[in-house]
């Protein structure tokens, strides 16, 4: 469900009830042209700095996907966790305006697990990713409680996203369907749509949607919807800053981002996804798997 432009306050309650739902909502023209503007900036300094890698990277909970990809040669495709060192990055993901949109889907205290910019440049010939639940990706299960109510992915648009430049595409009110079993491949990131993954299942294709956003534009989904993405077939990048957030009392891990509403700054990186943070927490090159 789309919505129109409006106060975020004025129109948490109408995101939240799509949510529940349709397992996602559209809050359109959250942030303005000169807030994208300074968005897109951002994530050119976090492509310029991951191409200088030889192979994806990892420093802490900061980690640097990189491919080389048939189409455009040596690519990122993805950076974890950059707000540690980047500002403007940072104060968008603590800003008041997401926290009154997921205030009543997660209340006062929340906590962050997602925060990670994903590009799909022209001319790119992978990108695409499999369809598939976050669900998956909550591990270990003791940690992440009470998931189809306590979680909820946020996605703002940097660049416009339409069916042509790879928008993600979503089964409306697969939410309710629980966790199902979608992708058996080990990784779901260039390794084809799938649609064939829901046929399998008894699901119709046919009731796919596409996401369409325009810059400034935030996308909400819930970890059970079913959602994928095709490539880039466009002559513009499509850009996407993801943060998800969970309700923190539902959550053993990840950063503290509002207590009661208020903004809560990174210190030293906690425990989120990469089990071997304090194991191994210096810079190191990584092979990628899982994702």
């Amino acid at each position: 469900m789309a919505l129109p432009p409006c106060d975020p306050a004025a129109i948490a309650a109408d995101i939240a009830e799509a949510c529940r739902r349709d397992g996602y909502a559209v809050a359109r023209a959250v942030f303005s042209p000169d807030e994208v503007a300074n968005l897109a900036a951002a994530f050119d300094r976090q492509y310029a700095d991951g191409l200088r890698h030889p192979r994806s990277f990892r420093h802490g909970n900061f980690h640097v996907r990189v491919a080389e990809d048939p189409g455009i040669g040596h690519t990122v495709r993805m950076v974890q966790w950059p707000s540690y060192g980047d500002a403007v990055l940072n104060a968008v993901r603590l800003d008041a305006r997401l926290f009154h949109l997921v205030e009543p889907l997660l209340g006062r205290d929340v906590k962050q697990i997602i925060n990670q910019l994903h590009w799909k440049p022209p001319g790119a010939k992978g990108g695409d990713y499999a369809f598939h639940q976050d669900s998956r990706f909550r591990r270990p299960r003791e940690a992440f409680r009470n998931l189809a109510t306590s979680y909820v992915q946020t996605g703002i648009a940097v660049d416009a996203h339409t069916a042509e430049s790879g928008a993600m595409r979503l089964y409306p009110g697969s939410h309710l369907l629980g966790e199902l079993d979608l992708a058996p491949r080990a990784n779901i990131l260039g390794t084809g749509i799938a649609e064939e993954a829901l046929e399998r299942l008894g699901l119709d294709p046919a009731k796919l949607v596409d996401l369409v956003l325009e810059p400034g534009d935030v996308a909400f989904w819930n970890p059970y919807t079913i959602h994928g993405s095709a490539a880039n077939r466009s002559a513009h990048d499509r850009r996407l800053y993801i943060n998800g957030y969970v309700r923190a009392a539902d959550c053993d891990r990840g950063e503290w981002t509002w207590r009661d509403g208020q903004p809560v700054p990174l210190g030293k990186p906690v425990l989120v996804h990469y089990e071997d943070l304090h194991r191994r927490p210096e810079p190191h090159y990584v092979d990628h798997a899982g994702y």
